[in-house]
């Protein structure tokens, strides 16, 4: 496997398979810095939470679109608006179409929001959100569970990717069940992107090492006591990962086993 190979979700290529959210930021510039710093070519943006059109508030997305104040040129990215907030099927149909209209892009992050208290995704109502989503034209990249059943649903009605979570949004535990997402590795034909609960480096290298496509975060970078820093940890964690599955770990073993045997290797 090569480092380099392009990360394709429906229509769009990449090459970063970092995605970081732009919440949390303490300002608009620490974002632009966080950003350059992780390479990442997409960004998503709660459509809910953001000024959008005459709105009041930072315009976010103009800055994301490279067009900072003063007319000075920034970096340009894919934008990921997302679903986040939305409680129903109703909800999120109504703010994925909105996003569409104002920003002029299919692609939608879906989320809908099952537990208030763990920001858990409804599995029915996620699975119900897409397929009406996918019938519209959108490229839908669904947050949900790390549960093989649901993620296997969701690829079959026709989902760009699946977003199986890690741990509850902004925990910054990690990964929680690495069985459950190599099983949705192994069974998955489009691209599985690992969304919540990244909190540090060592979690994106070990999401790649597992046979993750892509990793989204954005408290562990928003977050951090440098945010410009674990970007550009996070950046350099993901390639560390993506090697290391390319070239296939060793098995592990209860007892130790010689790194210098006696027959068989160089240097014997």
């Amino acid at each position: 496997m090569q480092d380099d190979e392009p990360l394709k979700i429906g229509p769009y290529t990449f090459r970063s398979r970092v995605m970081l959210g732009t919440g949390k930021y303490a300002t608009l510039e620490l974002m632009d810095e966080a950003l350059a710093a992780s390479g990442c070519e997409v960004v998503t943006v709660a459509v809910r939470r953001v000024k959008l059109g005459d709105q009041p508030g930072p315009d976010v997305i103009s800055r994301l679109k490279g067009q900072l104040p003063g007319g000075q040129k920034g970096r340009q990215y894919t934008l990921l608006p997302n679903t986040a907030g939305c409680s129903t099927v109703a909800e999120a149909l109504r703010t994925a179409r909105l996003a569409r209209e104002l920003l002029g892009t299919p692609l939608v992050k879906l989320e809908v929001i099952g537990c208030p208290r763990t920001l858990f995704p409804d599995s029915a109502g996620t699975l119900e959100a897409a397929k009406e989503l996918v019938k519209e034209g959108f490229v839908v990249l669904p947050y949900i569970t790390d549960d093989p059943v649901a993620c296997r649903k969701l690829e079959e009605m026709g989902c760009a990717a699946v977003m199986p979570l890690a741990a509850p949004i902004g925990s910054g535990l990690g990964i929680q069940n690495p069985a459950n997402l190599r099983i949705i590795v192994e069974q998955s034909k489009v691209p599985v992107i690992v969304d919540a609960g990244v909190g540090t480096a060592s979690d994106v290298a070990v999401a790649f090492e597992l046979g993750a496509h892509g990793v989204l975060l954005n408290t562990g970078v928003a977050g951090a006591r440098d945010p410009v820093a674990m970007a550009a940890a996070v950046k350099h964690a993901a390639l560390a990962g993506r090697l290391a599955f390319g070239a296939g770990r060793i098995p592990k073993k209860l007892h130790a086993s010689a790194s210098s045997p006696e027959v068989g290797r160089i240097g014997t």
